[in-house]
């Protein structure tokens, strides 16, 4: 019988840039698989502004809606200018057997989808946003978490069963009103995790900046139901844990230095199967950044990390994040040196800190 790793898939589809966003969207909608159930689709890429961030994620919403009708999946627009495409679209699709339950509902407009099969009660949602005109970062995060809320509420799922969480913040680094943005966020979902315990781990997380869009979480969420289905908290013994980090190596944001509260990958295991989320990943031992080191030593031990996180398990898909345009061909030839074989996405997009030139996420099963 196959379980939930050898039907959950992980692709990246890309299009070259078109003279229209609505036709690059159409011809990566083109290419999605049709036998497949398409669970989330994260949208990759690059608006003038935020004004243009928002009218075309009402474009993509509208095209998806068409597309898939009461079979509607998860929706990002992440605004992080692709390196690879004009855009890039990743899609997580499943292979349903006859006695397991897809449901695809909304929340406020947004649409999540639950499955449930022997194993356990699956949740993949997001897309959560809030005013990206009108308000500040502080303000989106606490909506977005308000949102995420409801949700996982509304569905019976606690909150320490998040899995994996995306978290995606303009200008990620940047000061607003002496508060950095990064850290009011952290601060917020602190707040917000904090309404539970977490006994077995907090969830494998990416927090990366966007260069518009504002604030935009997406998260999975699992509830098992066999004892031979579980979640692991995975370390990384070269790094201190994020949610551990002293608070030399955090900022400001009105007066609290909340920590990141992820775990450096997460993984679930079905049986003798097992799939792993690797946070993002860059190159920091202990809980400091290598500095002065240049790309290609910042990607090797960024490879180095995830390599201690995945163990045995082969990766399937891999996401990098690029401080600099300009880093795409060397960061490129440097992981074709790696023999992978597997869908990777290169994306624009500052790291959660200044000194890091590149961070790695991924996705590896066992």
């Amino acid at each position: 019988m196959k379980n939930y790793c050898d039907k959950i898939h992980y692709n990246i589809y890309t299009t070259e840039l078109l003279p229209s966003f609505g036709e690059m969207v159409d011809a990566l909608l083109a290419q999605l698989p049709k036998d497949e159930q398409i669970l989330r689709l994260a949208f990759f890429g690059k608006p003038a502004n935020n004004e243009e961030y928002v009218t075309r994620r009402i474009i993509l919403r509208e095209k998806i809606r068409k597309y898939y009708g009461n079979h509607e999946p998860v929706l990002s627009y992440v605004s992080q200018p692709p390196l690879n495409a004009g855009l890039i679209l990743e899609a997580h699709s499943y292979t349903p057997e006859d006695s397991e339950q897809l449901t695809f509902r909304r929340y406020n407009g947004f649409p999540y989808v639950t499955l449930a099969n022997r194993d356990g009660r699956f949740l993949f949602a997001g897309g959560f946003h809030g005013d990206v005109i009108n308000f500040g970062i502080l303000q989106q995060s606490t909506e977005v978490f308000r949102m995420l809320g409801d949700v996982m509420r509304q569905e019976g799922f606690p909150i320490n069963n998040i899995i994996r969480q995306w978290n995606y913040i303009e200008r990620i680094t940047s000061f607003s009103g002496g508060d950095q943005h990064y850290q009011m966020f952290n601060n917020v979902r602190s707040d917000f995790y904090e309404r539970t315990k977490w006994n077995i781990g907090y969830p494998a997380a990416t927090g990366i900046g966007a260069n518009l869009g504002g604030v935009l979480v997406d998260v999975d969420a699992v509830v098992f139901s066999r004892p031979e289905c579980y979640a692991t908290p995975i370390d990384n013994k070269l790094q201190v844990a994020a949610h551990a980090y002293s608070e030399q190596v955090l900022e400001v944001a009105h007066k609290k230095k909340a920590t990141p509260k992820f775990e450096r990958a997460k993984s679930m295991t079905f049986d003798d199967r097992r799939i792993v989320y690797i946070s993002g990943t860059a190159a920091i031992r202990g809980e400091e950044s290598l500095t002065g080191v240049g790309l290609a030593r910042q990607l090797h031990i960024t490879m180095e990390n995830i390599a201690e996180l995945i163990g045995q398990a082969k990766l399937k898909m891999l996401r990098v994040y690029l401080k600099e345009q300009s880093f795409y061909e060397e960061a490129r030839e440097l992981l074709e040196g790696y023999h992978l074989d597997i869908p990777i996405s290169y994306m624009w997009a500052d790291v959660c800190r200044d000194e890091l030139l590149i961070e790695i996420e991924g996705i590896a099963i066992e």
